[in-house]
């Protein structure tokens, strides 16, 4: 099965989170900048504010689509170990990559939050959603850094995965949603008819728009 776009992949995996429906200790939070569509129909439908959580994928120098790890809010590393033996990567080399991507997810969290405080995760449901998983290492970023607010339960919510990155992501979370584990995998955007790059103007307009929803969603119930 091949998406029509990121919105059709959200509404889709929507009514596949359809039992965490209109509950006040569910949040979405959406791993930019590919995962906000996705998420936005999301929390559109089961009724969940909406918030983005930061992670940069280290890529290697001069390959930088392969990720040799992972960077999230809140200081957390992850390395690719094989990605780093395989090629003799340097922790110089390693600090060079992070340093650059710090900055950049520096940028983003004051660009897309706008000075508002990241929400309290204690105790709740987390559904965290991007718009495919391929190696799976940002978004292992992403739940390493989570596990430490100590949510109650945590998610993860994609379209589509490689059947490694599924398996590797059953073992972490608490449950993982996700219609389609094809093989062979290849890339994500293989898996989208229409997969341009999400710009930064995209991402808060949906987060806007997310908020004006919760909150009129407040306000009816």
């Amino acid at each position: 099965m091949v998406f029509k776009d990121r919105t059709a992949a959200g509404q889709l995996l929507a009514a596949q989170l359809a039992a965490y429906a209109n509950r006040k200790d569910v949040i979405v939070l959406a791993l930019p900048r590919g995962g906000v569509p996705v998420a936005f129909e999301v929390a559109r439908k089961i009724n969940a504010p909406l918030d983005v959580f930061l992670v940069r994928k280290l890529g290697v120098p001069g390959h930088e689509e392969l990720a040799m790890g992972a960077i999230a809010s809140g200081g957390v590393q992850v390395l690719n170990e094989a990605v780093v033996q395989m090629l003799g990567l340097s922790q110089k080399v390693i600090e060079q990559v992070a340093t650059q991507e710090q900055q950049e997810l520096n940028r983003r969290e004051r660009l897309y939050r706008d000075d508002r405080p990241f929400p309290v995760l204690h105790e709740r449901t987390v559904i965290l959603v991007d718009d495919g998983l391929a190696t799976g290492t940002t978004m292992r970023a992403a739940v390493v850094a989570l596990r430490q607010q100590q949510p109650a339960r945590l998610l993860v919510a994609v379209p589509v995965s490689s059947p490694e990155a599924y398996q590797e992501m059953q073992k972490l979370v608490d449950e993982i949603v996700c219609p389609q584990t094809p093989d062979p995998f290849y890339s994500v955007g293989l898996w989208y008819q229409d997969f341009p790059q999400v710009s930064d103007e995209e991402v808060c307009d949906l987060l806007k728009r997310a908020t004006n929803n919760n909150q009129h969603s407040t306000v009816s119930n």
